[in-house]
């Protein structure tokens, strides 16, 4: 008789749209998230992508602020995202297992002769990292605009 440990697992999506661009987060582990900061960071992408929060600044055309559209209870507080920024955190409180977060915010990307569309070879390279005390797990975006950190005995 064997018995298998917990895994922990996070993946993220990323769903271009117009107007707005999708983020969703998925803890698709048998076991909660808790206590731990998600960093997404596009400055590594090979569009050079960067969040478009404003009518002015960095972005081109069409702008969207962030917005939470699900996953606020496992949230510890709400970010703040400035215009041209090339991260975000997202402080989790407790992500349960099959839960998700998802937001909607505006990407474009600074090298690409369409910058208000980003494609999935564009926001490749861009990583996740989820710091939990001392532990930081990290995972890279492919190009089919996914991302899954590693899976961990939890």
């Amino acid at each position: 008789m064997s018995a298998s440990a917990a895994q922990a697992e996070l993946s993220v999506t990323f769903i271009e749209s117009a107007p707005k661009d999708r983020f969703v987060i998925s803890n698709s582990g048998s076991c909660d998230i808790v206590s731990g900061t998600l960093r997404l960071e596009l400055s590594s992408s090979k569009g050079a992508l960067i969040f478009d929060v404003t009518g002015s600044g960095a972005g081109v055309e069409v702008y969207q602020p962030f917005e939470l559209i699900e996953g606020r209870s496992a949230l510890s507080k709400i970010p703040s995202v400035m215009d041209g920024q090339t991260a975000l955190d997202l402080d989790i409180d407790h992500l349960k297992s099959g839960a998700s977060i998802a937001f909607t915010i505006d990407v474009d990307d600074t090298l690409g002769a369409r910058e208000i569309t980003v494609t999935g070879s564009e926001i490749s390279g861009a990583t996740l990292h989820l710091t939990q005390g001392n532990r930081t797990n990290s995972a890279a975006f492919s190009s089919a605009a996914t991302a899954t950190l590693p899976s961990r005995s939890c």
